[in-house]
């Protein structure tokens, strides 16, 4: 959430964000709207000193009927103060509900586009793999080796279902483990958070309003996460946390869940868009520094690139153009690794910063140097997400006789150098 009166002073600017994210925002309805909150609140906050002094002038009336004349001076003033907190009521809900529709300002770097398809290739690492014989994708491969089962995935769970077992199964688990000693050995505190968690959470990052349909809800009106961001985010709301302990950089694990609402059509076979999988997500407090926030972003996504690299997975580094930007994020980066039989790099991790975007609907603050209160600065970058992930790495590492080699680094939690 943006502060109001920047919003107010920088309208111009706020408007080029909402064209540039693609976003439809009246902002100058919210300013009008703003406005007339203002004058409400102002009529309100007078009343209620005139009531003030009205009671304070009934404790010492000098006689019997100035006490009764000011006791229905008071009554009058009472049904009017009531009238014009109805109707500031009523206005802040209004206020409130576009507020969260103002996306953040992105960074002057964020190039122009409505879609991922206009996303700029800023760098690649590794060669694209090549085989001597004809490669397998990763349905045929892991189906072959009992690794995964969609058929009876979708019997159990329905579309989009699948059971990952045996050797994949201990894939991913080794993925996990490898995970955690990898960013822990960073300075990453580990955590596993809630993964039902309350509404208000979504709306600290940002995920609602707009995402509301890929959310799963539960009927007590709670929703099931789908990024550990939502929860690590929420385990400092109201904290104001002390600058010596900044930055705080947490590894969150958690089971993700999202309907995939709205790609009807796209990726059906596979586990490339499922609607339950786990993710480690790397999430980062700083100070309130733009020049902070910057070199938080690139030393998380190197950390994201570098456990890529030892996984020995070719990809590549995109920066996300304005139209795919979500609505909290200043700048945004994607790593894509290469996808043999898909001929084609795709997402496996993204890499974000917010500014107080997240931190000052979560109210979380520290006290700078000068001792003023600031909002603190959020990021966040996928570590790694399975069983995304698994796609890239078995169609990689796949051999002419259908097996596949574990990566050197993944041995010694797999107990094996080949899945057959």
């Amino acid at each position: 959430m943006l502060d109001i009166n920047f919003i107010r002073d920088n309208l111009n600017i706020v408007k080029d964000a909402i064209t540039k994210k693609h976003l439809k925002v009246d902002l100058d309805e919210l300013v009008r709207l703003d406005d007339e909150r203002r004058k409400k609140q102002q009529a309100v906050d007078a009343l209620r000193e005139e009531q003030n002094t009205v009671s304070r002038n009934v404790a010492t009336a000098e006689t019997p009927a100035i006490r009764q004349q000011l006791i229905t001076e008071m009554k009058s003033l009472k049904i009017d103060l009531q009238q014009h907190e109805e109707d500031l009521k009523k206005i802040m809900i209004d206020w409130q509900t576009r507020m969260l529709q103002v996306p953040n300002v992105p960074d002057l770097s964020v190039p122009e586009g409505k879609t991922d398809e206009e996303n700029q290739s800023i760098k690649k690492w590794g060669d694209v793999t090549t085989f001597n014989f004809t490669p397998k994708d990763h349905i045929e491969l892991m189906t072959s080796l009992n690794m995964l089962d969609l058929d009876r995935g979708v019997k159990v769970h329905g579309f989009r279902g699948y059971f990952l077992r045996g050797a994949g199964a201990r894939l991913s688990f080794a993925l996990w483990q490898y995970a955690l000693d990898f960013f822990t050995k960073r300075g990453f505190e580990f955590m596993i958070p809630p993964m039902i968690v309350r509404k208000e959470n979504f709306y600290g990052t940002g995920h609602l309003p707009n995402d509301a349909e890929d959310l799963y809800m539960t009927q007590d009106d709670d929703y099931l996460t789908g990024t550990a961001e939502v929860p690590v985010m929420g385990f400092h709301r109201n904290d104001i946390l002390d600058k010596n302990e900044l930055p705080k950089k947490y590894l969150g694990f958690s089971a993700c869940f999202r309907r995939e609402a709205g790609s009807y059509g796209k990726d059906t076979k596979g586990i490339y868009r499922i609607q339950e999988f786990y993710k480690f997500e790397q999430v980062v407090l700083c100070e309130a520094s733009h020049e902070t926030s910057v070199l938080f972003h690139e030393e998380i996504t190197k950390n994201a690139e570098d456990f890529i690299q030892t996984l020995g997975l070719p990809y590549q580094v995109v920066l996300n153009c304005g139209g795919d930007l979500g609505l909290g994020q200043v700048k945004k980066y994607d790593i894509e690794v290469w996808v043999p039989t898909a001929k084609k790099y795709r997402e496996s991790h993204s890499s974000s910063y917010f500014h107080d975007f997240q931190t000052r609907r979560f109210n979380i603050r520290y006290k700078d140097a000068d001792g003023k209160m600031r909002f603190a600065h959020s990021l966040n970058n996928t570590a790694v997400a399975t069983p995304r992930i698994l796609i890239s790495l078995v169609e990689n590492f796949q051999q002419a006789d259908g097996s596949i080699l574990v990566p050197e680094v993944l041995r010694q939690y797999m107990g094996t150098d080949i899945i057959r």
